[in-house]
């Protein structure tokens, strides 16, 4: 049987910015994750949950830090980790001087992600497939 139905880790990508999933989509899939994607907290959460119940949970959650009239990743976070203790968020903002940016974990988040990250800079998508694939890929 060996390993070839290991699947591609899954990325769900939450900003209430089109433009920015769609590219922030297509550089997660051009590394072989598999993306998802949610327009504000509320549905990022919704996914979250039926993924996890279902046993097909995501690797890493990549939250935009203000969704205007909706909910955001800060709260957005402190749901997922009900849903999943172990849930990996990466908080995504382009003010980098947001306390959340600066005291991420003190958030729940794993990460930060700058804005804008048109190109997900090569480092940050290099370190978050190791930290997703896990050392066993050696």
């Amino acid at each position: 049987m060996g390993n070839e139905n290991q699947r591609p880790a899954k990325v769900l990508v939450m900003d209430d910015d089109e433009m920015v999933r769609f590219v922030a989509g297509e550089t997660l899939k051009r590394y072989g994750f598999e993306v998802e994607f949610a327009n504000d907290g509320a549905q990022a959460v919704d996914i979250y949950r039926e993924r996890h119940q279902a046993g097909d949970a995501f690797a890493a959650v990549i939250l935009d830090l203000n969704i205007p009239g909706g909910m955001g990743g800060q709260e957005a976070m402190q749901r997922l980790l009900e849903i999943d203790p172990g849930a990996r968020g990466y908080v995504s903002s382009g003010r980098t001087d947001d306390p959340v940016m600066m005291n991420y974990q003190s958030f729940g988040f794993s990460g930060t992600i700058e804005k804008p990250y048109f190109y997900l800079n090569k480092q940050l998508m290099e370190e978050f497939s190791k930290t997703l694939r896990g050392p066993e890929q050696a």
